[in-house]
């Protein structure tokens, strides 16, 4: 049965989206989509490791496909068995829609080829997936003792010893954004960033060409969910504060709106989540001092089961601001 979309405080709102991973597609597109608002998902583009790094090598493309795939399957309106098949595996480990993706890689931009994989995924005319950028470029990152790791594998699963602080990420060589990935970001009314691994997804698309320049200069509200979560080689003991100002390095501006989670799960919910996410350290830390003009601290996890987001209780939030 068709969902009835629920009232939106601002009619036919632009909203972009930018992350990678499971996180923002699960947190935020999942919930967004029921509202009648217009999304654009702007997806990260260089994963390097496991099957996406194969894919990569056996497709011969610059760009790793999951991300964007996670994105168009959390925005698709298809049945949940096309949905399925799209997100099944072959033999050789690759993702059917990642294949399918690979035929137009070399011609994103081209209308026909995007409406395609709306068409068959069945992603309504207010909603669009965006690759950052269509360049072979790899992210690094530089320690705090000096060494430099390459790919964004390593960075996301450290084999170096992972107590060692992050200095900065970088990409090399440069990479240039997907131009109508700028379009939308150029109209959006609200810019929405995260949740994700910070390193590892959020800060390559914005150390992409031309995406934080982009964002400093729309008039759109810039908003941040924050992580539930440190995790290890990442983000270990930082707290709000901390990925606000870490975010707000990397984009060059202040942000104008945090949501971060104020509810604490039982010990035993948490326990339970991290036997199957051992990298995940603790909770992310906050203080009661933060402005709360800035910092909105409420209740956005799920009721029960695994430590996420509540994509309908973050819906909500995310909308509200389309008011102020």
């Amino acid at each position: 049965m068709e969902q009835t979309p629920h009232t939106c405080p601002e009619q036919n709102r632009r909203v972009v989206c930018l992350g990678g991973g499971n996180a923002m597609p699960k947190a935020v597109l999942e919930g967004l989509k029921k509202y009648p608002v217009k999304i654009s998902a702007i997806s990260a583009m260089l994963d390097s490791g496991g099957f996406a790094g194969k894919e990569r090598e056996l497709f011969k493309t610059n760009v790793a496909f999951g991300d964007i795939r996670r994105a168009a399957l959390a925005l698709s309106d298809a049945p949940k068995e096309k949905k399925e098949l799209f997100a099944s595996r072959f033999e050789n480990g690759t993702v059917l829609a990642n294949a399918y993706c690979t035929n137009i890689a070399s011609s994103f931009g081209a209308e026909e080829r995007r409406e395609e994989l709306k068409e068959d995924l069945s992603i309504p005319n207010n909603r669009e997936v965006l690759p950052v950028t269509l360049d072979n470029a790899q992210l690094c990152a530089q320690l705090e003792n000096g060494q430099i790791i390459k790919g964004e594998t390593n960075i996301d699963i450290p084999k170096h010893d992972g107590s060692i602080k992050i200095k900065k990420v970088f990409l090399e060589p440069e990479a240039k954004a997907y131009p109508p990935a700028l379009k939308s970001i150029q109209e959006a009314d609200l810019i929405v960033m995260g949740p994700g691994d910070f390193y590892s997804s959020l800060s390559q698309i914005l150390l992409v060409k031309g995406i934080s320049e982009a964002i400093r200069k729309s008039r759109a509200k810039k908003v941040y969910v924050c992580n539930l979560m440190t995790k290890h080689g990442e983000t270990d003991n930082f707290s709000v504060l901390d990925l606000t100002l870490e975010m707000e390095k990397y984009l060059g501006q202040e942000i104008d709106h945090v949501i971060f989670n104020k509810r604490k799960p039982s010990p035993l919910r948490v326990a339970n989540y991290k036997k199957d996410h051992p990298e995940l350290l603790e909770l992310v830390k906050f203080s009661e001092i933060l402005n709360e003009n800035k910092f909105i601290g409420q209740d956005i996890l799920t009721d029960r089961g695994p430590v996420v987001h509540d994509p309908d209780k973050l819906a909500k939030i995310i909308l509200s601001l389309c008011k102020l």
